[in-house]
Parts: C-alpha cells; structure tokens; sequence
C-alpha cells in the first residue's frame, strides 16, 4: 500500500472500528468494575486477551503484548495501562467498583479503546504492522513502561513509533489535543534527612532542635526554584510530607523528614536544582548545628511529542470527526515518556469534560468518563496508528 492509499483505508478502518465500540463500552464496565492495582493486573490482562481473541506473549511481569499483520518490517506500538489506583469509588453507578481500588485514572476506557482497535485491526490488511502494549505499572514504581522500553521489544519488534492517548476532564468532550513538543514534565523526588539530638522540651539549650530548620528548608524550597531555574521554562518542587514527630508534647524530636515532588522541563534543570536544594538544605541545617542530607530519586523523564507525527495524526483525527484543541501542557508525568525516549510518539489527550463533570477531576474518587469516551478513545488511538503508518511508508 501507499501513503496515498490511506485515506480510503482510514474509512474501512474506522468502519470496522464503529462495529465494534458497543461491546467495547460493555468491556468497559467490567473493567471498571473489577480494577487491580499496580502490580496485580494480571486478571485484567487474561480480560483484554480473552476480549481480543489474540495471542499475546508476557511483558513487565503482568502485562502483555502482541502483532498484527505483517510479521516482520516496521510497526506501530500502542499503549494501554492495565492498573487501578488504591481509592474507594463514589460515583455510584451500579457497575462501580467495591473492592477498594478504582479506575479513577480513565484506563478501564482506554483499555476497552485499545480492545477494539485489536479487534477492528485483526479483520483488515494492515498497511503497517500493529504492536498493542497492555502496560502494567503506570501510577506508581518500578515503571512499566521503563520496564517495557529496558526488555528489548522496540528492537525486536522493529518499532518505529509509538501512541498513546489519555482522557482527561479539562478538556471539552469531543475534542482532542495532540501538540508537538513537551506535554508532561520529567518527574523526581527528593527526600531530605534532618538530625539533630533530642531532649527535653523544657530544656531546649540542651538539644539540637530540628523542627526550625526542617521547617525553614520546606518554606525555601520554592524560593530556591525561584531563583535557580529560568522561569521561561516550567518546573517546581512540591513539599508532599514534612515530618519531626517525637511521639510526645514534652519530647524534642531527634530526626525530620521532608519529602518533596520535583518536576522539570528541560534537561539538566533537575541536576541544578539538587544541587541548589542540597546547598540550602546543609546551609541552613549548619546554622542549626544539625545536619541535613537530601536524596535525589529520577523518575519519568520528559513527555516530548513528535512534531511531525502529531501532523499527520491530527489529519486522520479530523477525517474521523474529531475536533483538534489547542494543545494540553502540564507539569504532570506519565511514564509513557520512556516510549517517547524510545521512538517518536505521540501522547494524546481525549476530552471528557462538560459543564457537569469538569470540576471532577483524574485521581478523584468520583472520575467517570461518558460512555461515548470508549469510541472517542478508540478513535484516537486509530489515527495515530494511521498518521504513523503514513510517515513509515512515506517517509
């Protein structure tokens, strides 16, 4: 086939697409109905592989993976999360979850999409082979994805581009946003030690208090992003937790804690900004005559779009009825950016939002995307597939 053969295959493709949404909404409320959290996905995998009637092979533990068409040449890996998060559902329809995990992060939809993109896809002569990607492992550590891109399958299945797609509520529904260059911030932690000597609370002269300058590093923090980072390009720390607990009003504590997010775009801020925290963080603990220590721990790296494949994609997102919106850059992470590390990619986010729902937003209790957000998601997931099998064959 040629690049110029897609768009009469793009109509078939999205025809056999629409057949197939209905039960897709089904396989939708059975996952939601019945999450696993990370690292446990295992039931929701055999699910997705019964549903797709394919042969998959083991990836990360409790994912899967498997080709369509051509067996050999370039192909086009699309991603689906497999995991819940550890929340107890309130949206009270009566196929919510009840077992203490929700799929409050949308990945039920994006899993019964990505379903019927399998099924749509088995019945057509695919013009560039298809690698689907049941991902376990997004919301917490060790990553999947990391895990994924590490076992060797973008190599070894000749993997040229990469897709992903993500509801999210502050978005109008219908629309999708796409854009070229970073979407989501590189993610870390830092974790800062303080030790001092306890005592007595009556005779403070005695200690070596820590909960001043414990208390004094989490309130610079942001002053030090401030004035370190250039503020033409986005990046915070989030104090998260900050803890000298002595267990008692009359006791000094003897350690604090404080444990921070940190999120940069661009490379070589996170390095930077160490090195400034750990600097203030000995400075001001010196004053105190205690000592302060921090440790760094990377997480995803930057989410970086593919430009050209984000214009490709976005012809087949119109010709499928979707409307383009202006592009959705966060501070958030995904560590769907491995995949971006690996090949070209494109993460893009499917809205969900309406008058009612945009105040609810992913990770609440109450998340429930509109049954038309399978199709949608679906739909998405296939033009990016589309938009990358024409830079393959037309490069």
């Amino acid at each position: 086939m040629m690049a110029r053969d897609l768009d009469s295959f793009a109509d078939k493709f999205y025809e056999l697409l629409s057949a197939e949404i209905g039960m897709a909404q089904e396989l939708r409320k059975r996952l939601h109905q019945n999450p696993r959290v990370s690292g446990e996905e295992s039931e929701t995998t055999q699910e997705i592989i019964a549903y797709t009637g394919c042969e998959f092979s083991t990836i990360a533990t409790t994912g899967a993976y498997t080709r369509i068409g051509k067996k050999t040449g370039p192909a086009v890996a699309i991603r689906g999360e497999l995991d819940a998060l550890a929340i107890t559902e309130k949206t009270g329809v009566t196929w919510a979850a009840t077992n203490g995990a929700m799929h409050a992060c949308g990945h039920d939809v994006h899993l019964a999409a990505l379903g019927a993109v399998i099924r749509a896809a088995r019945q057509i002569d695919l013009p560039v082979a298809l690698v689907p990607i049941l991902q376990p492992r997004e919301e917490t550590y060790p990553s999947g994805a990391l895990d994924i891109k590490k076992s060797g399958i973008f190599e070894q299945q000749n993997i040229q581009y990469a897709i992903g797609a993500h509801v999210h509520p502050s978005l109008p529904c219908g629309s999708v946003a796409t854009g070229a260059g970073v979407v989501n911030a590189a993610a870390a932690e830092v974790h800062f030690s303080i030790s001092g000597q306890g005592g007595h609370g009556a005779y403070p002269h005695k200690a070596k208090d820590i909960v001043a300058p414990t208390a004094q590093i989490a309130l610079a923090i942001p002053e030090v992003v401030r004035r370190t980072l250039d503020p033409m390009n986005p990046a915070l720390v989030s104090v998260g937790q900050m803890i000298v607990d002595s267990g008692g009003a009359n006791v000094l504590p003897e350690t604090g804690k404080i444990t921070a997010t940190m999120r940069t775009t661009r490379k070589n801020d996170a390095e930077t900004l160490v090195q400034a925290l750990s600097e203030l963080a000995q400075g001001i603990a010196s004053a105190y005559g205690v000592v302060a220590k921090l440790e760094y721990r990377q997480g995803e790296p930057v989410l970086h779009n593919a430009e050209e494949l984000c214009k490709e994609m976005d012809v087949f997102l119109r010709q499928a009825g979707l409307e383009l919106a202006p592009p959705m850059r966060s501070l958030g992470a995904d560590d769907f950016s491995f995949f971006s590390a690996a090949v070209p990619s494109v993460m893009a986010f499917v809205g969900t939002g309406s008058e009612h729902n945009m105040h609810i937003h992913l990770h609440d209790a109450r998340f429930l995307p509109d049954e038309d957000a399978v199709r949608r998601v679906a739909l998405t997931m296939a033009s990016g597939y589309l938009g990358a099998a024409r830079k393959i064959l037309a490069p």
